[in-house]
């Protein structure tokens, strides 16, 4: 995100090919199952990755556009599932950073983060790749203040237009009203909006788990109108951390004042595979239902290497603005209405791979066959060498309903430095057994040149098995590596008990609570359920039951109370809520 490089060229290509998926799919999984592009922000460094990030998803005339960091293009979908990449007609900039996108009846607006004097674009036809200069150049601003990390917002009840930005652990976020009679340009005052507070606001604090005491950094700006009110959104405190996070300060007027939601953070996801949730914007579907984005983090070959995830969002009775991220890199429908209740897309389908044992074809050194069902997006398992044929197996210990499979690659070492679709695919096949001898085959993406490093399959029909066997076709790296097989669906046994014993500390730094409860029988792990009242539960810490029955929670917000609760999962089902606990 702080890099930029690659020329654009003056040309226009369309991808021509939609992802394969089972024609009948109807849920989704996080992280998104795009095309990751390698990016070049460390290309000096020899460094090669797939990357996304600081995610902006408009719906223009019913159909979406993923903006993404430094991706030489955007994507498009006519219903959040299948993602078309289009490599767009290119001005001769810098590829774009941290995008502004904005629709306005028949026009998609995009800016780019700069500190320098850059263009506005427009389209009305963003799906076959096609932008002109809305202006050519929007007035420079001080260097100090950018505008970095920009958001467009265009208040439809009075036809103003204003833009938000700011990315600095130093200098806040800022914003002004545009003239759009005047192609854009600043117009009144720029006002200082949001800095941050992380004396008072624990989920603020820099590092993991919010342990650091380096200054935190505020970016990511966004707007949304809901009920009257303006929902100014903001990122903290570093997107290389599992606690990265969206919060929002709420007002009358678009320029303020805002005060801030007693809720915060509105999108957190610190625990389980995906961590990380900030640095996206809100966004509704056709449906009228909003949803979040952010940016969780991989950090393999570098620390900024991102992917991208959406979540459910709502406003409550009382105008709280929340993002459900509970189970949120577990399976989810896509809806086909307006949502009633904010768990009501979570699918049920429960995870049966965590730490199950794993066969393999060969290991090469100590990239060891156990990391491809840890959970952690950071340890991989690599192949002696990459040929077709090598292969994963994992043994699910029992048999169960299998109703999908998520597959993650890791860049282990990479040497690319190109998207070049004739090269930068993948191809693999998915298997499964009861016997470990008989096989059938569930997913098979050998006959397409897809890339799909992320890629998600719901089966097209569930099937019962124990053993789940993976084998490459075709990666274009110079390692094959893996960092985790995910095996979903449900066992024929029972859910596990409700966890007691929940004890809830608050600490004399009020910004932490320390957090107790008894182990449940047969449990893989429990949600830490909080909030600002038992009926306001909107925050989640999933942990694993094979570790230590406790945690250290440092996302509070001093003089604010709050309530807490805790479920335990495992393959077959979910736990009945405990008791809330009532903490001052």
């Amino acid at each position: 995100m702080k890099s930029l490089s690659k020329i654009f060229f003056l040309v226009v290509v369309i991808s021509s090919v939609y992802f394969a998926q089972n024609p009948n799919q109807k849920t989704y999984c996080n992280p998104m199952d795009i095309n990751y592009r390698y990016n070049w922000e460390q290309i000096n460094e020899k460094i090669s990755y797939r990357s996304g990030a600081d995610p902006v998803i408009v719906n223009h005339k019913g159909e979406y556009f993923l903006f993404v960091t430094i991706s030489g293009g955007y994507w498009h979908s006519k219903d959040l599932l299948n993602w078309k990449y289009v490599e767009p007609s290119k001005w001769p900039m810098e590829d774009i950073c941290a995008p502004a996108a904005l629709s306005v009846r028949d026009t998609l607006y995009l800016f780019q983060s700069t500190f320098q004097q850059r263009p506005i674009f427009f389209s009305t036809e963003p799906e076959k790749g096609k932008l002109n200069f809305f202006n050519r150049w929007l007035t420079l601003l001080p260097d100090t203040i950018g505008p970095w990390d920009p958001a467009i917002f265009h208040d439809e009840d009075t036809d103003r237009w204003f833009m938000y930005w700011g990315s600095s652990n130093v200098y806040p976020i800022y914003g002004s009203e545009l003239d759009h009679n005047n192609k854009l340009i600043y117009k009144g005052e720029i006002k200082k909006f949001i800095y941050l507070h992380p004396e008072k606001h624990g989920w603020e604090r820099f590092g993991p788990n919010h342990s650091d005491i380096i200054n935190p950094f505020i970016e990511g700006a966004w707007m949304t109108k809901h009920n009257g009110k303006y929902y100014l959104q903001y990122a903290a405190p570093g997107t290389e951390y599992n606690v990265y996070a969206n919060g929002t300060y709420v007002g009358n007027d678009p320029l303020g004042p805002f005060e801030y939601a007693a809720n915060n953070p509105i999108s957190y996801k610190p625990g389980g595979f995906m961590t990380g949730a900030g640095h996206g914007n809100t966004f509704q579907d056709n449906f009228g239902n909003y949803w979040n984005t952010g940016t969780p983090w991989i950090a393999i070959n570098w620390n900024f290497e991102r992917r991208i995830a959406m979540f459910p969002a709502f406003f409550d009775k009382d105008d709280l603005m929340y993002a459900n991220t509970r189970f949120g890199d577990f399976p989810h429908y896509l809806p086909t209405k307006k949502l009633a209740s904010k768990d009501e897309l979570f699918t049920g389908w429960m995870l049966l791979s965590y730490k199950k044992p794993v066969t393999a074809s060969s290991v090469k050194d100590t990239f060891t066959v156990a990391r491809v069902t840890d959970e952690n997006p950071r340890t991989f398992w690599v192949a002696e060498n990459n040929k077709r044929g090598e292969w994963l197996q994992i043994d699910l210990k029992d048999n169960y309903e299998v109703m999908a499979v998520q597959i993650h690659f890791a860049d282990y070492k990479s040497n690319i430095y190109d998207n070049d679709s004739a090269n930068v695919y993948t191809q693999y096949k998915f298997y499964s057994s009861l016997d470990g001898k008989t096989w059938q085959i569930i997913v098979d993406l050998s006959k397409e040149k897809q890339d799909r490093p992320n890629g998600y399959f719901e089966l097209s029909v569930p099937v019962n098995a124990r053993y789940i066997k993976y084998e490459n076709i075709y990666a274009p790296t110079p390692n094959l590596a893996v960092s985790d097989i995910r095996i979903f669906g449900n066992g024929f046994g029972k859910a596990p008990q409700s966890p007691t014993g929940l004890t809830v500390v608050r600490d004399k730094d009020e910004r932490n609570a320390f957090i107790t409860w008894n182990k449940v029988d047969g449990a893989v792990g429990y949600n830490i359920l909080w909030g600002i009242g038992k009926d306001k539960l909107y925050q989640t810490y999933q942990i694993w039951a094979d570790g230590e029955s406790k945690l250290e929670l440092r996302a509070l917000t001093a003089d604010q109370d709050y309530c807490f609760a805790i479920e335990a999962f495992n393959e077959t089902g979910v736990s009945k809520i405990s008791d809330v606990v009532y903490c001052k």
